[in-house]
């Protein structure tokens, strides 16, 4: 009787999934929409940008908005605002996207460990995840960026640190939800052994809790990677991206405003976006707020 009712459960779910489109859900199209139009210009970089990010002259420093030929004005050394936010969209998605793909993978698998381990591996793991619990996440990142040299890849490293732990714990949850249902039973019955079970049974319902979740991520990683460049700690002027676009601009904030904010706003905006996405997949999935 109860997997009649099992059955009927997932039966009215699955017609429920049926039912619902993303394309008449505009609370995730349209964040969606927007989101993809990003990455599309970060991509088109060398196309669409009206001038290389590098080139410059002092005849041209600190244009404003609305300049002739600078739709977005000019940086101290005179480079072209827009064609620097433009091509500053590729390190600072790849900030965004690299270390939560990171975390996704490596908290989907210590999270379906720490669920069907025995008692021993799954208190080492959730131990080992309060540690890092104990640091608010921006400090974490600086901690492990300040060890090593500045760059993309210090940025990628440091951030999958401080996200994976908040990963694992969704993912946890998710196995502990499930481990005493009546298919995994089966599977234990039938010999299937912890690797088959987790690979075959419980990767496919705990992968689209991740997936949601992880994308509400996005917007903060951006944050983040945007931070550990203003700071010096993440990639390195003269390469144009938005956080060290925001510092090389800092001094100019009281004498040219109008052009000292325009990175941040790029951030605060595309942060906004993904955000939105993010929030958007997880009310459909059904997942709460984290901890981190």
């Amino acid at each position: 009787m109860s997997v009649l009712t099992a059955k009927a459960g997932a039966g009215e779910e699955a017609h429920a999934l049926a039912k619902w489109s993303p394309l008449r859900d505009l609370g995730l199209l349209v964040p969606a929409a927007i989101a993809a139009l990003l990455v599309t210009l970060a991509l088109a970089a060398p196309l669409i940008a009206p001038y290389d990010p590098a080139a410059g002259g002092l005849r041209d420093r600190l244009l404003d908005p609305g300049a002739p030929g600078h739709l977005l004005g000019t940086d101290g050394q005179g480079r072209d605002v827009l064609s620097r936010l433009i091509w500053g969209a590729r390190p600072s998605l790849i900030g965004g996207f690299v270390p939560v793909a990171v975390a996704a993978t490596t908290g989907t698998a210590l999270g379906i460990a720490a669920g069907l381990g025995g008692r021993l591996i799954e208190q080492g793991l959730l131990r080992s995840l309060d540690v890092l619990y104990a640091f608010p996440g921006i400090l974490l990142a600086i901690a492990v960026a300040t060890v090593l040299e500045a760059g993309l890849s210090t940025t990628v490293l440091s951030l999958s640190v401080v996200l994976t732990p908040a990963v694992t714990r969704v993912a946890y949850t998710e196995v502990r939800r499930i481990r005493t249902a009546e298919y995994l039973e089966a599977a234990r019955v039938s010999g299937a052994g912890r690797t088959v079970i987790a690979v075959r049974q419980v990767l496919p319902v705990v992968a689209p809790v991740v997936l949601a979740y992880a994308s509400s991520l996005i917007g903060l990683s951006i944050v983040y990677a945007a931070g550990l460049s203003f700071l010096g700690l993440g990639v390195a002027p003269p390469t144009a991206e938005w956080g060290a676009m925001l510092d090389e601009l800092r001094p100019s904030l009281l004498t040219h405003a109008a052009v000292a904010v325009l990175p941040a706003v790029t951030i605060l905006a595309v942060s906004v976006v993904f955000n939105a996405l993010g929030e958007a997949l997880r009310s459909r999935v059904g997942i709460g707020e984290d901890a981190r």
